[in-house]
């Protein structure tokens, strides 16, 4: 079951457990308070300094993947990046609280504060690990067809896939190819509102092979007028795995469905978005760009170049100029073809190889954000030759480059790196769901998650 909140689709049981852990963390500093005896001057003192605790753990939290639906590590794992949110965020909220005298903490009580979070929020995730998965929180659905569509809707077999649904059955329509488990299919009589209302169905979603025929019109609208939701395949499927799925797009969809805005206080938010969090991190980041200059000559001679740039497609298709710092050997690409970087590609230098998993060679593209040619979040702008092929190979390509290309992206974070034909197809399916909900709100969560793809070295290459 999802609900809607800054035009996004959440999963309704991992904003619960939002809720419920933000609590937790909220709480942690006025236990921590009782256990050692210190009171606070006034009540406003405590609730600043328990305010201000509890955002910046959970803001780690969401930083480190906890509330993705993509989570997939094991219990110690999820112990470990608990661990490391307190750490993070505790200290993030002691420096924060330290720049005031009236809310400074003492060593005691930020010490008590970590450990008492710590122990609640773990126990919280225990419990709720058991609960996300329960039924009760699953929207009941009833796909209505048996074939290929509906086979690919129950082909989303993995746990983490299906947190948000649960199929109830499938109702095959005349003449239609059985392609899914006949344990899915209701052989029992009845019209479609009678399935529904029987097995308590809270979404029907039309899936049939072939609309041209036998398309049950009629039982479709009863079942509307009674109160519940239709939806098409390619919706739901959009809303429950967070991509456009290329085999089932068509241009009507994209034309007449929603989302693909472009208005003038999208564009204004999306700049100063971008001119803010770019001129910051030009700032935080000036140590670091030394040093890997450093790096680079260190290891490479001081006559080789520290930064080099590349042409890319930007927006509407726009060729320009992307600056990186060098992370493979100068004669890397001597015969003039263009190749994708491939796992231990031997091109590689050792700086680069580092630089690389933790993404500081992307520091230089600021200024292409500062310039104007990129945004900080946004599909990975190609090279012209890859946009050539693929443009002629996979429909639909070209409409990535409606938006600005970013640093950092939606794709980026659902998939690993691309470097064939088939993961292009894959990265753009997700580009399109970005395309299609972009806001300042998705820029910000896709910015704070980008934060746990660094620290693990996810997708490098």
């Amino acid at each position: 079951m999802r609900v809607r909140v800054f035009g996004l689709g959440w999963h309704l049981p991992l904003m619960l457990l939002w809720v419920a852990e933000s609590v937790a963390a909220l709480a942690a500093c006025r236990l921590a308070r009782l256990m050692i005896s210190e009171p606070p001057a006034d009540a406003y003192v405590g609730w600043v300094q328990s305010g201000v605790f509890g955002f910046c753990v959970v803001l780690v939290m969401v930083a480190m993947g906890l509330f993705s639906r993509r989570l997939r590590d094991r219990t110690a794992g999820i112990v470990l990046r608990i661990t490391v949110s307190v750490l993070i965020g505790g200290l993030g909220a002691g420096l924060l609280l330290a720049w005031s005298v009236q809310f400074g903490i003492s060593f005691k009580y930020f010490f008590a504060s970590l450990g008492v979070a710590w122990v609640l929020l773990v126990l919280v995730r225990s419990v709720a690990r058991g609960l996300i998965d329960q039924d009760i929180f699953k929207q009941r659905v009833l796909v209505v067809g048996a074939g290929v569509n509906a086979a690919l809707i129950l082909s989303i077999r993995r746990r983490e896939d299906q947190r948000g649904f649960k199929v109830i059955g499938c109702v095959p329509t005349p003449g239609e190819a059985i392609k899914v488990n006949p344990e899915q299919v209701l052989t029992e009589g009845g019209t479609l509102l009678q399935h529904a209302t029987d097995h308590a169905v809270d979404e029907i979603v039309v899936a049939m092979d072939e609309r041209r025929q036998q398309f049950p019109l009629k039982e479709l609208l009863d079942c509307r007028m009674a109160g519940f939701t239709i939806s098409e395949p390619i919706t739901f499927l959009e809303r429950e795995t967070g991509k456009v799925h290329l085999n089932m797009l068509s241009p009507s969809w994209m034309i007449f469905g929603g989302g693909f805005r472009r208005d003038g206080i999208r564009q204004f938010s999306e700049r100063a978005f971008d001119l803010l969090v770019s001129l910051i991190l030009l700032v935080v980041s000036s140590p670091a760009v030394v040093l890997v200059a450093l790096a680079i000559k260190l290891e490479d001679g001081w006559r080789a170049p520290i930064i080099y740039a590349q042409p890319r497609v930007g927006q509407d298709g726009k060729v320009f100029r992307v600056r990186k710092f060098r992370s493979m050997r100068t004669d890397a690409e001597k015969d003039g073809k263009a190749r994708w970087a491939s796992a231990n590609d031997d091109r590689v230098t050792r700086v680069g190889s580092f630089i690389r998993k933790v993404r500081l060679d992307e520091l230089p593209q600021l200024y292409n954000v500062l310039r104007g040619d990129m945004s900080f979040v946004g599909p990975r702008p190609e090279r012209p030759e890859f946009v050539q092929h693929l443009g002629q190979s996979i429909p639909y390509y070209d409409e990535r480059h409606s938006v600005k290309p970013g640093i950092t992206g939606w794709a980026q974070l659902c998939y690993p790196y691309g470097a064939s034909d088939q993961d292009a197809i894959e990265k753009l399916q997700y580009d399109l769901y970005y395309v299609k909900h972009h806001s300042l709100a998705f820029d910000l969560l896709i910015l704070v998650q980008t934060a746990e793809v660094i620290l693990f070295g996810k997708g490098a290459r």
